[in-house]
């Protein structure tokens, strides 16, 4: 591999790892601390939506996350032909 396709192989990972940790971050930061008393007006199993996405839902949607990077590495390591 070329050092310019390095670099753009590089530079989409880097990419797809930035909109990840956003999302996380929004998931975990925003719906858990700084929205949780409006997210609490709504219920889950019993449960107020904001203290379920402090407890459950983060840890639901870090599992998914985890698994689209994955899915997202794969075609990428496709694309530039460095899959195993």
């Amino acid at each position: 591999m070329d050092a310019a396709t390095k670099k753009a192989y590089w530079r989409e990972n880097i990419k797809y790892l930035i909109f990840l940790l956003i999302i996380w971050f929004i998931v975990s930061f925003g719906c858990g601390i700084l929205l949780v008393d409006f997210l609490n007006q709504f219920q889950i199993g019993g449960f107020k939506l904001g203290f379920w996405f402090a407890q459950q839902g983060a840890i639901y949607c870090f599992l998914v996350l985890v698994l689209a990077y994955i899915i997202l590495m794969n075609r990428l390591d496709k694309k530039y032909n460095v899959n195993e």
